[in-house]
């Protein structure tokens, strides 16, 4: 006669023979729960008229004032410009900047000569252990009028711009940037995922007679494009959310007309000027934002691509 199996017992033994892996992810989850989940009961003060030291948990003591924070900011002055900026600036380096880890990584795999390689690697995963206020302050000397940039302008005959106060060059110079900062880091995942590519199907596909550029097109490529259709779900989902810590070391005022983001704003604004109450309802609105983007992408690249978060 078979045993019948039981499903508590199923479930004692899962997390039996399983308890190393959530050991290891328990430091994550401490530190999600801690720095990410208990900090969330803030958002009440997006409803209430709050400033230091006043209570926000006691409804007796407590002024409530409901959507009054995320009216004002819809109907301020800056609404369009900040949504406008943060949006074209993230989109700029999603368009010209998400392709460029793919191509890197698809063209060092193809490299053979492992300590060149190893060199490469090196020197383009750099920029990204490079503090933000060095890379600012490497920016700023290259744009300025006296700058490396001007010395070459001026040698082919031409006459020095003032990159660092003209609206119209910031969003190109903050995508250059970001892009020169990240792609090195960004195709790590990518060269993880074509690592665990069966050498057998390189073989199999030079005796068919696919040359280099055949056998990254259709083994090399193929291998990553789930990691390609995730990180692309996480792109979209932070359309808003442009690198605010970036743009606050590179930008002035001569320039807000193009570089003011929702996240420089909330700074001078929400931090600066005490105006705690409407920086967390403009988090707020501005993560509701980012969550339906991203649910968006997910609905979109599950239904057409197979590939999703959930």
């Amino acid at each position: 006669m078979r045993a019948i199996s039981q499903p508590g017992k199923r479930r004692s033994f899962h997390i039996r023979d399983n308890v190393q892996l959530y050991l290891i992810m328990l430091p994550v989850l401490v530190h999600l729960f801690i720095f990410s989940y208990i900090p969330m009961y803030g958002i009440v003060i997006a409803f209430q008229d709050y400033y230091p030291g006043k209570p926000f948990l006691s409804f007796a003591d407590t002024n409530w004032v409901g959507l009054k924070h995320f009216i004002n900011f819809f109907n301020g002055p800056y609404f369009g410009r900040l949504i406008r900026n943060t949006f074209l600036l993230s989109f700029y380096y999603l368009v010209f900047g998400f392709w460029v880890p793919i191509i890197f990584s698809l063209l060092l795999n193809e490299l053979k000569n492992g300590v060149f390689k190893k060199f490469v690697q090196t020197a383009s995963y750099l920029p990204h252990f490079i503090s933000n206020v060095v890379v600012a302050g490497m920016v700023l000397s290259f744009i300025n009028v006296d700058g490396i940039i001007n010395v070459i302008i001026q040698m082919f005959g031409g006459t020095p711009i003032a990159l660092n106060t003209e609206p119209a060059y910031f969003p190109a110079i903050y995508t250059i940037t970001s892009i020169w900062k990240s792609f090195g880091w960004s195709s790590i995942l990518y060269l993880a995922a074509m690592s665990s590519v069966d050498p057998n199907l390189y073989e199999a596909a030079k005796m068919d007679g696919a040359n280099r550029f055949k056998q990254m097109l259709h083994i090399s490529l193929p291998s990553i494009r789930p990691t390609i259709f995730i990180l692309l779900i996480f792109a979209i989902g932070s359309l808003l959310s442009a690198n605010s810590e970036f743009i606050l070391l590179i930008y002035n005022p001569m320039v807000y007309e193009t570089a003011d983001v929702i996240g420089t704003y909330l700074y001078r604004d929400g931090l600066l000027g005490g105006n705690f109450s409407m920086g967390t309802a403009v988090g707020l609105f501005i993560s509701l934002i980012n969550f339906t983007l991203l649910y968006i992408a997910n609905t979109l690249s599950r239904k057409f691509s197979d590939y999703a978060l959930w």
